[in-house]
């Protein structure tokens, strides 16, 4: 199997030290180069092409931010960003990812080393996760003991859902390579549409300035969830990362709980938690979607949505940056329609009748 060639880009000649050596214990990864600042970079990559970047954001003569968006409009190639700023700025992070980035390792200004050294699993993991993204069509995963929904919620039953309601619900659900898909969808989407709720697999404190950026760029609202808010036409609600977030229901009127709770499937939040809330409280008068993402989280969720009268939908292979979600999610059945990410804010549109 050939190894994943790695290019290192960071003016730390530590970090470059550690983070090559950290690499290159794994038997998967070569490390090809490591740069000082991002010109060197591109000199080093006419010579060889690397199959994954790491990358620092603040460096001499070219900041990360400046390179990544050059590399992604030339010749688009998987970048981790490693980086201070990532900590010290969701902002940063959160520009990183719309730029292309495919993951994000934050690292702190004091204990460098050890730090790097105690992450190591996580660096080699978003590596290996970098290098199967298809990042030419438009993070780590930690291993812990994998729990299913019924750790937040038992699942739903058919008598659950309140049948007759004008309210409509639209639950979508990703990973890799969603903050770009999600821009797709949601600026597709005009003023009037049915209330939405979203779980995007994203860091603690980036989910605030994802969704900020996100209100500046489309015409509904788009905002991180805080608990009891309502779901609203016109509205969308992103789960804040580090905490799960639920549908509920009073009357014939929806709202979120967000609340802390085990990892399921790996994350919090979890896209699992969302669809069988989902499920539970609104049932037929739902739309599920599962987006670009890697793993299976939302499978099980989505099968639980259609199970209970949702239709549901898929996002294609052509246009994932990463298909597995999607992919495990048709393999259960669980799926209605499959359809190209351009077409998904018609779909949502079409499928509640609006």
């Amino acid at each position: 199997m050939t190894r994943i060639k790695v290019l290192v880009v960071d003016d730390s000649a530590v970090v470059r030290q550690v983070v090559t050596g950290l690499l290159d214990e794994d038997p998967d990864i070569e490390v090809i180069a490591a740069c000082a600042d991002p010109i060197l970079a591109i000199a080093r990559m006419k010579v060889q092409w690397p199959d994954v970047i790491v990358l620092d954001v603040e460096m001499p003569r070219m900041d990360g931010i400046t390179f990544l968006k050059k590399i992604m409009a030339e010749r688009p190639t998987p970048v981790v960003i490693c980086s201070t700023l990532a900590l010290s700025g969701a902002k940063t992070s959160i520009e990183a990812l719309a730029a292309g980035a495919v993951a994000i390792i934050t690292k702190p200004t004091l204990g460098l080393k050890q730090f790097l050294v105690d992450a190591s699993d996580d660096l080699v993991t978003a590596v290996k996760s970098a290098a199967k993204a298809n990042v030419k069509k438009y993070q780590p995963v930690v291993a812990r003991e994998k729990n299913t929904a019924d750790v937040i919620m038992s699942a739903a039953d058919k008598h659950t859902a309140m049948i007759q309601t004008t309210e409509r619900v639209v639950a979508l659900g990703t990973s890799t390579g969603g903050t770009q898909a999600l821009e797709v969808v949601l600026t597709s989407l005009p003023r009037v549409t049915p209330g939405i709720v979203i779980v995007q697999h994203m860091p603690e404190k980036f989910t605030a300035e994802f969704a900020n950026r996100l209100n500046g760029l489309c015409k509904i609202e788009v905002k991180e969830a805080q608990n009891n808010d309502r779901v609203i036409p016109g509205r969308a609600l992103i789960a804040p990362g580090g905490k799960h977030m639920l549908l509920r229901r009073t009357g014939a009127q929806y709202y979120v709980e967000v609340m802390d709770g085990p990892l399921v499937n790996r994350h919090r939040p979890s896209v699992d938690v969302l669809f069988r809330s989902v499920a539970k409280c609104a049932g037929a008068n739902s739309l599920g979607v599962i987006m670009t993402g890697m793993g299976d989280d939302g499978a099980a969720g989505l099968m639980e949505m259609r199970t209970a009268g949702a239709h549901t939908l898929a996002q294609d292979e052509e246009s994932c940056v990463v298909f597995g979600m999607p992919k495990e999610a048709i393999k259960r059945g669980g799926v209605e329609r499959v359809v190209p990410l351009t077409a998904i804010g018609r779909e949502i549109l079409q499928q509640l009748r609006i």
